[in-house]
């Protein structure tokens, strides 16, 4: 027979024929060209056969003509498939709506919780949030990923050192640490304070211990700043934990070059989202289809794991933008260039000196233009803590 698929796609029915004379009348069928097969006795008054689906009007009009009866027991193929389905049709599409809106709700924001912030912080961050779109009724996949949202409250919020975003079934619950919190007390054994550096004394903040330099003397590093070991002459001597800033002044010398001439990229305004779903490695795209004509431009993409109910699928909503930017070329005038070439400095020396350090003073000793680039040597002052504890290893005897 041909092609089963074939015969499921056009449809075909089991026809019962009973009677005398179903030879003569399985042989009318054939000189019509109505197909047969599957043909099978049943006693010595009854075959069964299938025909195709169009074929099956035909032989009701060739059996009024025959001495046999005909009966239809099977129906199988698509357009009976299709008829069974238009009468369940409203079963079917309630029971996709429910799965559907199931589906929305397990990918929607229920809940945001935010851990170890003051009251002050956490309302900074939950409006910087709303700008963001993460709020409670909000799709998942229609906002930033996880990483994203970290990323954009840690650079606009700046009581924040480090805050971590974890998204567990369809809560956000964000983790924060912030800056300047108080230290906890802990426990010091006996020390002293020395020099971490080279340095003039200029103020000193002692809490405990004994003083062993004064302002405006010069120290080495390494060398004892306060003594945890007090007691009066002629007395017996203890060992306490030093404690207390020890401000100095230190010298640092920058070198510099920076171009004239700067080349950076901005973004025009221009850009093109696509959506897909992501199953492994089989991406599907669902919008924006096409290719685009930027020639220069930056992707950013998002991926957010779906879920139904509390399980995640093993299917991704993936979010592309496509950025068009522009090459710029900025030229600064020697001034700026010089400007800029001590800001960049100071940026690198913050990196060699602790939070508080204070920026006294700064000297240009050398400047040069030479191939393009304004060439620095910069001289800074600065006045910055160099105390650090030293454990005190020997002990006191009477």
């Amino acid at each position: 027979m041909k092609n089963q698929w074939i015969i499921y796609l056009v449809g075909n029915v089991t026809v019962k024929v009973s009677g005398r004379g179903m030879e003569r009348f399985l042989n009318v069928l054939i000189r019509q060209g109505i197909q047969i097969w599957n043909v099978k006795r049943h006693g010595t008054n009854t075959i069964t056969f299938k025909i195709m689906l169009q074929d099956a009007l035909k032989i009701r009009h060739l059996a009024r003509n025959s001495e046999c009866r005909i009966s239809f027991l099977r129906r199988n193929g698509v357009p009976f498939l299709l008829k069974r389905l238009y009468k369940n049709s409203g079963f079917l599409l309630g029971s996709g709506l429910f799965l559907v809106i199931v589906f929305l709700l397990s990918n929607i924001i229920w809940g945001i919780e935010i851990k170890g912030a003051k009251p002050a912080t956490e309302y900074q961050i939950r409006q910087e949030l709303d700008k963001m779109g993460v709020k409670i009724g909000k799709l998942q996949f229609s906002i930033d990923n996880a990483e994203g949202i970290q990323r954009k409250l840690t650079n606009n919020i700046e009581a924040l050192t480090w805050v971590g975003v974890e998204l567990k079934g369809t809560t956000y619950h964000l983790q924060v640490v912030e800056k300047n919190e108080p230290e906890r007390p802990q426990k010091l054994s006996p020390r002293n304070l020395v020099a971490k550096k080279k340095a003039i004394i200029v103020r000193m903040d002692i809490d405990d211990g004994q003083k062993k330099v004064d302002v405006n003397d010069y120290v080495e590093p390494g060398q004892l700043l306060v003594s945890g070991e007090i007691g009066k002459e002629g007395e017996e001597s203890r060992l306490v934990a030093a404690k207390g800033e020890v401000w100095g002044e230190i010298w640092y010398k920058s070198h510099v070059e920076l171009p004239l001439k700067t080349k950076f990229h901005v973004y025009n305004g221009k850009e093109k989202r696509k959506y897909s779903l992501l199953a492994g490695k089989f991406e599907v795209p669902v919008w924006g289809f096409g290719s685009h004509e930027y020639n220069d431009y930056k992707t950013e993409k998002n991926t957010h794991k779906l879920h139904f109910l509390k399980w995640e699928l093993p299917i991704s909503f993936v979010d592309r933008t496509i950025r068009e930017r522009e090459t710029v070329i900025r030229t600064y005038t020697n001034k700026e260039a010089e400007e800029n070439a001590v800001e960049q400095a100071k940026k690198d020396i913050k990196k060699l000196v602790d939070e508080e350090a204070i920026f006294k003073d700064e000297k240009i000793l050398h400047k040069d233009i030479k191939n393009g680039k304004v060439i620095l040597d910069i001289h800074f002052k600065i006045i910055e803590n160099i105390a650090i504890g030293q454990p005190i290893t020997k002990e006191i005897h009477e």
